[in-house]
């Protein structure tokens, strides 16, 4: 099942189901699980490993050399899980030193030309759109949404269940269940996100007094964050506190000018 013009090299590992097509390129070091296809011109090389049933489309490069000055030529590590979609012309760089590596969760959807950088974290069931870049070091937790051409800042995290609105800028980290709007602004919850998880109406309400409390009150966040933990909470309350508390760069803020209602808006994307 391997193309007669992919070049692999003898020391990948490469399981019997693998289907590679033409003009592939697989270099040392390698291995690719089963039933994993790799599309036209794919290039995967570095201390790179797949789990089972990736697919891999035209043009794709995975684990080639991080964008950084400081690395300084090691053989590092970039890991995908399962059942991962890598769209056109996706590039994923490995780790920027040996202790560490660049780790793609399962069931993730990559879209045509986004990217990933050096030492970047993806949990599982994140969708990523058409352009979108990821700095090094940054990290998204599960079932994250980045529309199209958004950018993330290095080492900057990006909550489980948020979403950013195409275009949208972050130098800060996104909390959980929230919208992303603009250059680090948030715009209300991820209503349709939490719907679609599961969460039932009296999670959704809970969550959607905890937003205001923390980011439409009238009290500095930490203020209101302190507030906020003299009162019980659901598991998805609590996670959003500790994230809020945890942070190291700052979370974006709610404008204070009311947003129009985005929260309950369908989220674009979906066609990608």
């Amino acid at each position: 099942m391997i193309h007669q013009t992919a070049v692999i090299h003898p020391r990948a590992e490469i399981d019997s189901s693998v289907v590679i097509g033409p003009y592939a390129v697989i270099d040392e070091g390698v291995r690719i699980g089963a039933n994993c296809r790799i599309g036209p011109h794919v290039h995967i090389t570095g201390g790179t490993t797949l789990g089972v049933g990736n697919q891999i489309f035209t043009g794709a490069v995975l684990g080639e050399a991080p964008q950084d000055l400081k690395y300084g030529g090691e053989l590092t590590r970039l890991v995908l899980g399962d059942r991962n979609v890598v769209r056109e012309h996706v590039t994923i760089h490995r780790s920027t030193n040996p202790a560490e590596e660049t780790r793609v969760g399962s069931g993730n959807l990559l879209m045509a030309h986004s990217h990933l950088g050096h030492n970047v974290r993806l949990g599982d069931g994140v969708i990523i759109a058409n352009g979108a870049l990821l700095g090094g070091y940054s990290s998204v937790e599960d079932r994250a949404f980045i529309s199209g051409n958004c950018l993330v800042h290095q080492f900057v995290r990006v909550g489980t269940l948020s979403l950013m609105q195409g275009g949208s800028a972050i130098s800060k980290d996104l909390p959980p269940f929230t919208i992303a709007r603009g250059d680090n602004g948030i715009c209300g919850l991820n209503v349709i996100g939490l719907r679609r998880a599961g969460y039932g109406a009296e999670q959704r309400h809970e969550l959607k007094g905890l937003y205001h409390l923390l980011f439409r009150g009238s009290k500095h966040l930490s203020h209101a964050l302190v507030e906020a933990e003299r009162r019980k909470w659901s598991e998805a309350g609590q996670r959003l506190m500790a994230f809020i508390r945890e942070s190291k760069r700052g979370v974006c803020q709610a404008s204070r000018e009311r947003a129009s209602n985005f929260s309950e808006r369908v989220p674009r994307g979906d066609e990608g």
